[in-house]
């Protein structure tokens, strides 16, 4: 890599949206370390492979570390990974709450944290984006989402938080917020239901999450933000 060369960290990067915005930021000519439980090696000597549970402090570490020791530093963080599990908030079972809480909040944390912490070490600003979902801010009756709701909404709230405790470090903080996005999550859905939900009448597509991921990075003096995919008819899933 080059001196002046940025390198960012992506979670949940081994499809879908996640995929999309390692090869989004390689083409800015960062550097990146990817992260899902299931990540295979690559080729790219620009893209260095982290395969864990995110929700596990051990993981946070090793790919921390490995950003640092391969690449220098750590300008950016993508808190990309995330589950969803739809049902009626008195079916969800403690199974299900814990699964929900260790991936969405409990790995935000022990990343962010590190991140962070790293940032700080280092002493020129950097830049953190949450993957919430539009369900935070437009509730829908048809997609029972509670734990989804908690998690994410969490990750909505601190995002803002973060940004004001942090600014006056030049470390940046936003968030996207996503609707019915074509990914590989929502392959045996309904994408004719899935794209009337939103009023331009289709889902979104990976190329439009990169968009508002390349905005926020480049938008220097905006912190504490969303990109939001809400509308006036029902939101949708993010998984």
């Amino acid at each position: 890599m080059t001196a002046d060369q940025k390198v960012a960290i992506i979670t949940g990067a081994s499809q879908g949206m996640g995929a999309a915005l390692v090869d989004a930021y390689r083409g800015l000519n960062y550097a990146v370390v990817a992260n899902s439980r299931s990540i295979a090696p690559t080729d790219d000597p620009g893209v260095a492979t982290v395969a864990g549970d995110i929700a596990e402090p051990a993981t946070a570490d090793r790919i921390v570390t490995t950003a640092v020791e391969r690449f220098g530093r750590v300008d950016t963080l993508i808190n990309n990974a995330g589950v969803f599990v739809p049902k009626p908030f008195t079916e969800y079972t403690v199974a299900d709450y814990e699964f929900v809480t260790a991936v969405n909040l409990t790995g935000f944390f022990h990343i962010t944290q590190r991140v962070i912490a790293r940032m700080l070490a280092q002493g020129d600003g950097g830049h953190v984006v949450n993957v919430t979902t539009a369900l935070v801010e437009q509730p829908n009756s048809k997609v029972p989402a509670g734990l989804a709701a908690l998690t994410k909404g969490g990750l909505a709230a601190v995002t803002k938080s973060l940004a004001i405790e942090y600014a006056h470090n030049g470390i940046r903080v936003n968030a996207i917020s996503p609707g019915n996005i074509s990914t590989p999550m929502h392959a045996n859905d309904d994408s004719a239901a899935l794209a009337a939900m939103h009023p331009l009448g289709r889902m979104g597509s990976m190329a439009d999450i990169v968009e508002g991921a390349l905005y926020l990075e480049k938008a220097t003096f905006v912190t504490g933000s969303f990109c939001t995919s809400t509308a006036d008819k029902a939101p949708g899933i993010e998984r």
